[in-house]
Order: C-alpha cells, then structure tokens, then sequence
C-alpha cells in the first residue's frame, strides 16, 4: 500500500494496527468492504429487526430452497446450541416455508427475525470467500505428463491414523493400494481440487464424472495463502489463488516444503452427476454457501449482505441476497466466515478467485421461535 500523501500515513498505520487486534493480519487490506465502526458485541448473535424488502431471488434459488427443504425432512429433529441462540431442526423448517409462501405469493409478508452472527471481530463482519467446480483434464492411467493420482479414501481401522500431504504427495505413501481414481498433470492443480472440495473431471476418451467429497485425513486445514503473507512472499492486499499458483510456478524449489505447511488432505468419492455439498443436495450457484455447522447449522437460510466487485477485483458495494448453508469446509471455521458458491467453470473460477473481502450475515428464524 503505497499512501498519496505522507500525512495520510501515520493515520492508516494507527487504522492498521487496530485492525490486526481483531481481525487476523491476513484479512487487513485496503478497501476489504470491513465496518469497522460497527458496535462490538459479547455474544453469537444478535436479534435485529428484519430488513425491509428481502432480495427476491432468481428461480434457481427455488429449486435449492426445495432441495432444503427435503434435507431437513431427512434429518431427525434435533436442538443446536449457538452460544445465546437456541435453534431448532423444526425452526429452520418453518424458515424454509415462509420463505417458500413468499416466494409463490409475493404479497405475503414472511413472519422472520434476524439474527446477526458475530462475525471475525465481534463487530458482524463476516469475510466472504468464493469456491467453484473446476473441470480438469485427466488420464486413466498415469503417463509422463499425467502422473499426479487423485485418491479415494483409504480404510483404516478406528482411530489409525492417516498420513499427511507431504506423506501422500511427495512420498507415495497411498501407492499401490489400487485408490486411484484418476491421473492429472499438476499437483497444484491436485491442491486446489482439494481446496474446492469437489470438480469435474474429463478424460482423454471425452468422459467426465463429478468427484465429490469423499473424507479428509483427519490432519489440521492450515492456509498456504496465510503462510505466503506471513513469510512476506505475497502482499496481502495482492493475495488469491491465482497469486497463489503464480508462486508456486516461480518457486518450484520451494514447492513440497509451502505445500506441505497444510497437513491437510482430502478424498474424493465418485458417481454423482451434480455438485453436492456436506448437507448432501446439489448445490445452487450463488446461492449455496458453506459454512461452520457449529455456528450455522445445515439447512439454514441466511441473509447475506455480500460484497460486489468490479473486473479487478476491487469492491464497490454491497447487495443484499438470500444464501442456503448447504455446505461446510475445513477453510471454514467459525463465525467470521463463509464461503459462497460460484458454479462450475472457468468464469465461476474467476469469481471464486476474486473474492475475499467483508460483509454482514444474518441467521432467518421464524418469529414463532422460542429462542
């Protein structure tokens, strides 16, 4: 960040400086959408009154509200405690059926409170991260250029442990345990499959399958992203996957030893056609999101305030939409952030890879609710 006039500097230093207090050093870059004159609050949530006009939606989110729906028929009725939140299976139910009333009568005004989660600094701001379905080009055998296997879930006995990325990645340790399911060419590529946690993958013959979460290694989600801006290698304000791939193709030296700082591993699982998320429904671009079901439980319906960006990825407001907690992700803890959905493809790629900046979100529970 290079100030256009020296006297602006001393105060942004001070602005900075507060900000790292609250909100982790590599969420704090100019112009990252962050209210930081927002209240501070103790608690999970917060009961506000409803914004007038909810955000109409397109008629994919009816399909994904329907898809909800069935997800909490499925479930058994059950409690979750959110700090000074009570929540019930039957709540999240009735929120699904105003929402749904509304939608076919839209003079009806849905009988909905608002709660606003916490977010990363006790101020509710909630950073908004993109993810997306790559398609990968991929090889059923492994060749000379196609040599890096994407792996089912090994069996283990209970409590055995898994090995770890640089265990599997770089010293074979899952070869010849017939877990293979496909052959790609690049291991950041593998990487940031795993990121997503699902892709499509097509292979030489033409034909493409879904492969969706299939099981982690049970080692600790650490951000390579967050390591590169600590190790001042990327700016923070310059920090994306695609800055992220572009330093791993200028430092292959330094490739296993970066990669491997995310212990983290994940499986795939094969036979779906579309991309499902961890309340296993097909997931609604730009509207499904994943969450911490420890502080939004699967089958809520939030209401976000999300950021809008320009070409380069700047912000230039907010707008506000409706959003389904269809999924979850190791990435995703706590209540300071979601991830929102972008689709499948390149463009969803280019959306995903964008965002990484601030807004607000509220959980939608029926008035009726005893909380």
């Amino acid at each position: 960040m290079t100030p256009k006039f020296l006297l602006l500097l001393l105060p942004l230093l001070i602005l900075s400086a507060c900000s790292n207090r609250e909100i982790d050093s590599s969420n704090d870059f100019p112009n990252n959408g962050r209210n930081e004159q927002a209240p501070k609050r103790d608690e999970l949530y917060l009961s506000e009154r409803l914004p007038p006009g909810l955000p109409y939606p397109d008629a994919t989110f009816i399909n994904g509200l329907q898809q909800q729906i069935r997800y909490l028929d499925r479930i058994s009725a059950q409690n979750y405690e959110l700090d000074n939140l009570t929540v019930s299976r039957d709540d999240l139910r009735a929120t699904a059926e105003e929402i749904d009333t509304w939608l076919n009568h839209p003079t009806y005004s849905p009988a909905l409170t608002a709660h606003q989660i916490s977010g990363q600094d006790q101020r509710g701001n909630v950073q908004i991260t993109g993810y997306y379905v790559p398609v990968m080009e991929v090889r059923h055998q492994p060749d000379e250029h196609y040599r890096f296997p994407l792996y089912r879930k090994p069996n283990r006995a209970k409590g055995e442990t898994l090995p770890s990325r640089e265990e599997i990645d770089f010293e074979g340790a899952l070869d010849n345990q017939n877990l293979e399911i496909a052959y790609t060419s690049s291991l950041v590529d593998n990487f940031f499959l795993h990121v997503q946690g699902s892709g499509m993958v097509e292979f030489e013959d033409g034909e493409r399958r879904l492969l969706s979460w299939g099981g982690v290694n049970g080692h600790a989600y650490r951000s390579i992203g967050k390591v590169l801006i600590e190790r001042n290698e990327i700016a923070r304000e310059d920090m994306s996957a695609q800055a992220i791939r572009d330093w791993l193709a200028q430092h292959p030296n330094k490739m296993r030893e970066v990669m491997s700082t995310n212990p983290s591993y994940l499986f795939f699982s094969e036979g779906l056609t579309l991309p499902v998320g961890a309340a296993n429904v097909p997931l609604t671009p730009l509207y499904s999101v994943a969450v911490d079901p420890r502080v939004i439980p699967l089958g809520s319906i939030l209401l976000g305030e999300v950021p809008t960006l320009d070409e380069q990825g700047e912000l230039v407001g907010h707008e506000f939409r409706l959003l389904l907690a269809q999924d979850k992700g190791g990435a995703i803890k706590g209540p300071g952030h979601i991830d929102w959905y972008q689709g499948i493809g390149e463009a969803a790629h280019f959306h995903a890879g964008q965002l990484k900046h601030f807004g607000r979100v509220w959980l939608l529970l029926p008035r009726s609710a005893k909380h």
